[in-house]
């Protein structure tokens, strides 16, 4: 087969990763291929497109077939069922060999004409990511623009990041950090604060084009708005706590457990030394209870979570039906 691309340099290193997560984009998938190789040829790139379907249910990943067989560059993965933007991103990071690691949407809203200055920003600028920036943007501004707006303000002022765009599709990582981040649930959108819990702290911003769509339709909406706000809370929390569970409930729990505690021999010493009785119809007495209780809940649900935390192995476990081009 002739080779479309540039292979390897003779070092056997590969300048990018492209992925691509993808839902129903039989359509887009032919311009988008010819244009990433256009891009690549221009720039004498080796590369090298993964392309995941993400339980797709329309001719996608016979679309994939196809241009694997006239571009050996381009490389696939069939999700058995739909699981998510996060789980594709997920297992195309753990295939990507490219020293750099491009991300972008296959709806052709991402301009692959942007990805040679957003490799130069991590192989001569060292950041060690790039999130670009959809400063003017074509989306609905009700369902995308203003839940946008409203997650980005929240994960700025709870991360410390300063990013306009967490969520823009179209992203550079050097290669480590790829290998570094666990994306699972609906943790793509905060993939740049998962960077930074993995000690990844130059983070960069680029402007980039947004695209009109052209085909097919959203596959996003109101829904992300609530989901958005509790992947963030879930990604904080984690990023703290998560190896460590304890620390935040077994804290709280021995704060409550002892202030019940204090209560009741408030409550002993006032009926052995002071003789006042009917202890039990006293609100007082309730809330030592109920504080006891919820102090001791709160250390169990601790000491589970270091349990889970320390044992959990299916948590990033998906059935993948076909691999095409991906070695491992």
């Amino acid at each position: 087969m002739p080779d479309k691309g540039n292979c390897a340099k003779k070092n056997n290193t590969m300048d990018l990763s492209v992925i691509v997560p993808l839902l129903n984009e039989e359509e887009s998938l032919p311009e988008l291929a010819t244009w990433i190789e256009q891009v690549m040829l221009a720039n004498n790139f080796s590369y090298e497109v993964i392309m995941v379907d993400d339980g797709s249910n329309d001719n996608s990943w016979e679309v994939i077939e196809a241009l694997h067989k006239t571009n050996e560059h381009i490389r696939g993965i069939k999700f058995q069922r739909n699981y998510g933007k996060s789980a594709a991103l997920n297992e195309g990071f753990k295939a990507a060999l490219g020293d750099v690691v491009i991300t972008m949407d296959a709806d052709l809203q991402d301009s692959p004409d942007e990805i040679p200055s957003l490799r130069s920003m991590i192989v001569d600028g060292g950041f060690d990511m790039v999130s670009g920036w959809k400063k003017k943007r074509f989306d609905n501004k009700l369902t995308k623009n203003l839940p946008s707006k409203l997650f980005n303000a929240a994960a700025r002022r709870s991360s410390g990041i300063q990013l306009h765009d967490f969520n823009c599709g179209l992203k550079a990582y050097k290669n480590k950090v790829v290998k570094s981040v666990e994306v699972y649930g609906e943790m793509h959108r905060y993939i740049p604060i998962l960077a930074k819990w993995a000690g990844f702290k130059k983070i960069g911003e680029k402007v980039v084009e947004h695209r009109a769509r052209k085909y097919g339709v959203t596959k996003f909406g109101w829904s992300r708005f609530v989901n958005g706000f509790l992947d963030l809370a879930t990604i904080m929390f984690m990023g703290k706590f998560g190896k460590r569970p304890m620390h935040i409930f077994g804290l709280w729990g021995g704060i409550v457990f002892f202030l019940g505690t204090c209560i009741w021999i408030y409550l002993f010493a006032a009926k052995i030394f002071f003789s006042q009785f009917n202890m039990t119809e006293r609100p007082l007495f309730y809330v030592g209870i109920i504080s006891i209780v919820i102090g001791t809940q709160l250390f169990l649900a601790g000491f589970l979570g270091e349990l889970f935390a320390r044992n959990s192995i299916d948590r990033n476990y998906y059935l993948i039906e076909k691999k095409m081009g991906i070695t491992g």
